[in-house]
């Protein structure tokens, strides 16, 4: 007669040590943005104060903002700059991921291994020949000329080929023998199993875009298209008027955390996924 061994159950007392840790960690992570928002709701003369409840609440700094800055298009230039550079990103990450995970061809590993390795080149060195590249092609001081370079990301052919390698090869050769072509099996077989990570990707594509700064500022050198550099405006020499660009700031915020909500429950089932064999 054999026993099993029977999994013991987690104390109460770890568990709850646990979740302590963890609500720590998330209002450390939660309070800078907390504490933009209390700031951008402040009164103008109250800017400084270092109340945590701001009150009496005031939208003072929203109607300062939207005086000096054009706000609405501001962030209609970034939405728009963003959602093309993550679009453009998963575009050729996922073609260029099909093709290596699902091709064998000469030299696959090698060209494989150089394009993962564009990664590790600072950005720094590709910046000169990019910019001389714009400036020939005239679109210096042009949102297009922002978006152009950021179309390839290595990053997100490593992630999306290992999602790919990963994928049932009996789903594959059955579509073959369906007489589906390589084309159609890509889109109809191959990116609806890959909602969760695609999702995740995008997340993390557009995020990386919303948040750029130096890239836009070589770019548009006379011109505050841009959330990031309209945040400028409110920069001086006689000092920073924190009220109106804590709320341009918190503004900001709204398209990402739509965007993730949205998202939220593939991104979700990608993590999960990812924990399964």
């Amino acid at each position: 007669m054999t026993t099993t061994d029977q999994p013991t159950a987690e104390p109460p007392w770890r568990r709850a040590r646990g979740h302590a840790v963890l609500i720590a960690v998330a209002l450390v992570c939660v309070f800078p943005i907390y504490w933009l928002l209390v700031t951008s709701f402040r009164r103008p003369e109250d800017v400084g104060s270092l109340s945590p409840v701001p009150w009496p609440l005031s939208i003072g700094n929203y109607l300062d903002a939207t005086e000096k800055v054009d706000v609405a298009g501001l962030l209609a230039n970034t939405f728009a700059v963003s959602l093309a550079s993550a679009a453009g990103q998963l575009l050729v990450a996922l073609l260029a991921s099909y093709a290596f995970a699902m091709y064998t061809f000469r030299f696959q590993r090698l060209l494989y291994l150089a394009f993962v390795g564009t990664w590790l080149v600072p950005f720094q060195v590709t910046m000169l020949p990019n910019y001389v590249l714009l400036y020939q092609l005239g679109l210096i001081n042009t949102l297009v000329g922002v978006i152009v370079p950021t179309l390839c990301s290595a990053l997100g052919v490593l992630m999306l080929r290992q999602h790919m390698a990963s994928f049932p090869k009996e789903l594959l050769a059955a579509a073959k023998m369906d007489g589906r072509s390589s084309w159609s099996i890509l889109w109809t077989v191959v990116v609806p199993n890959l909602r969760p990570a695609l999702a995740a990707l995008t997340i993390l594509l557009f995020i990386n875009a919303w948040n750029e700064y130096f890239w836009p500022a070589v770019v548009l050198q006379r011109s505050n298209a841009v959330v990031q550099l309209g945040l400028r405006s409110f920069m001086g020499t006689e000092g920073n008027d924190w009220g109106p660009m804590m709320a341009v700031a918190g503004l900001a915020c709204l398209p990402v955390f739509a965007l993730y909500v949205v998202l939220q429950r593939h991104i979700v089932n990608a993590f999960v996924r990812s924990g399964l064999k």
